[in-house]
């Protein structure tokens, strides 16, 4: 399992099997089962997380008590609350397993002495980081330029692997919509 840590490393800068020997002790391994929580609102977001195997959400609540979800990350994604993880800072978001999940995670002080021992590491998570920000002005690109049924259609188009691993409800709060109005779109299509 981490010698797929190792491969998605080199996909964004070289990297050398005995020097990924060195980084592992760096990080820690966990599981989860379905539902479970891995970082909630509230508390102090101390660590950013791999997926090694499973499927995590992070969503805050409103005012109204509706969760909203904001991301998802399966395997080989990065999750946290960054914004929280760089300043050492609580949280507005939660963080749940959708399904049993095994991570990688790492707190902000590892992870400081990481890149300061592999500074070719720098270069990876700031890959990652651009990746995860184009992805969030994706997102409000097509919130403001699709319709709610073409934003269904694009992102089950787009990310079978979600459509198939998530629940309905997730997709529709990530998307903005509601369970119903996902489920009309489904049965239209069905039919």
């Amino acid at each position: 399992m981490l010698l797929q840590f190792l491969e998605h490393i080199r996909k964004f800068t070289e990297f050398e099997k005995e020097d990924f020997e060195r980084i592992q002790d760096y990080f820690d391994i966990q599981m989860y089962g379905k539902k479970d929580m891995i970082l909630s609102a509230g508390s102090k977001c101390n660590f950013n997380y791999f997926v090694l195997e499973g499927c995590l959400h992070m969503f805050f609540t409103g005012e109204n008590g509706i969760q909203r979800t904001v991301q998802f990350a399966i395997e080989n994604w990065w999750m946290t609350d960054n914004l929280a993880y760089q300043k050492g800072k609580v949280t507005d978001f939660t963080i749940q397993a959708v399904e049993n999940t095994t991570l990688l995670k790492i707190s902000r002080e590892n992870q400081e002495e990481l890149l300061s021992e592999f500074p070719a590491l720098e270069k990876y998570f700031r890959k990652i980081y651009e990746i995860s920000y184009g992805a969030s002005l994706m997102k409000m690109k097509y919130v403001f330029d699709y319709s709610k049924k073409e934003i269904y259609y694009h992102f089950t188009e787009s990310f079978p692997q979600f459509a198939q691993r998530v629940p309905q409800y997730l997709i529709a709060s990530f998307l903005g919509l509601t369970p119903e109005y996902v489920s009309e779109i489904r049965a239209k299509n069905r039919s």
